[in-house]
């Protein structure tokens, strides 16, 4: 394993009573694009916003390039880049003022060629006044300063709230570009399209746990299947007594259909003795074996 740019070890956080993460462990490598997918609710951004250290864990430690990121907030914040899934930016600047201060804030020699370079692949008019954007314009305000000083790394919060397709597939481009270049790429979101096309590894976070780390490639290979049944009669998993069954699905005309993770054979030898009128089992698409871990 390459050198961990994040360590995240047993990372909880509890508001009042809530669950914002439990006991969470992670390990990013320096260089790589990391997927971190859940759905709303499951603690992406607890976990974002305890690395930014907007708020303290109740539990736990987290580091990044090896410095706490509580005690050591300052350094980290001088070498990374974050967009929020939700842009608030100065309103009484224009986008070139508010480029330019944020860019104070860094030891750049080259930010004001990154302002003109960042804003001529998003069409974004450095003249216009920060008030008078859309969300979507203020979004890319948001990507090209989280990248004017050339971080190490960069951590994505929903990144392509507001952006048309056309502006997604040149974000999802210069991500590419820059992750050669050596930046590492914390990529948080519920669309997993947008993981499946530039991850290469992935977490998937649950109710505040995370369920599962590992390759794209290795899960599309995994050995679920999705079977889909038709019955004479009412059946129920309750019928179907054996190991690997998911969550069952009814359907309309004594229909079930489940995720299986067990053997074939077993699941072919029960079924003989029943009366079927359908029966298929295929392979499942990516979407369904990380729906398969949600549920």
């Amino acid at each position: 394993m390459k050198e961990a740019i994040i360590e995240i070890r047993k990372l909880s956080k509890y508001y009042g009573k809530n669950r914002g993460i439990e006991e969470i462990n992670l390990d990013i490598e320096a260089g790589e694009i990391f997927g971190f997918i859940g759905p709303n609710g499951a603690g992406k951004s607890t976990t974002i916003r305890i690395l930014l250290s907007l708020i303290f864990p109740s539990s736990g430690s987290a580091k990044i390039m090896g410095m706490d990121v509580i005690t050591e907030s300052k350094k980290i914040k001088a070498q990374i880049g974050y967009v929020p899934s939700d842009a608030n930016l100065y309103d009484k600047m224009d986008v070139h003022q508010f480029l330019q201060y944020c860019m104070r804030f860094y030891k750049t020699s080259d930010g004001d060629r990154r302002i003109i370079e960042l804003s001529e692949i998003f069409e974004l008019d450095l003249n216009r006044n920060m008030s008078e954007l859309s969300m979507g314009n203020k979004k890319k305000v948001s990507i090209v300063q989280s990248l004017i000083h050339n971080p190490k790394l960069l951590i994505l919060d929903e990144p392509t709230t507001g952006l048309d397709p056309l502006m997604q597939a040149r974000f999802f481009d210069l991500l590419r570009e820059e992750n050669k270049k050596g930046l590492t790429i914390f990529f948080s979101s519920h669309i997993l399209s947008e993981i499946q096309n530039i991850c290469k590894r992935v977490s998937i976070i649950r109710d505040g746990k995370i369920i599962k780390v590992e390759d794209i490639e290795s899960l599309r290979q995994k050995q679920l299947k999705k079977v889909q049944i038709g019955f004479g009669e009412k059946t129920t998993k309750r019928n179907l007594d054996i190991n690997g069954i998911g969550a069952m699905v009814e359907l309309p005309g004594n229909i079930i259909s489940f995720m299986f993770s067990g053997e074939i054979n077993e699941l072919i030898k029960i079924l003989a003795s029943r009366h079927l009128e359908k029966l298929i089992i295929e392979e499942p698409s990516l979407e369904e074996i990380f729906m398969h871990y949600y549920q």
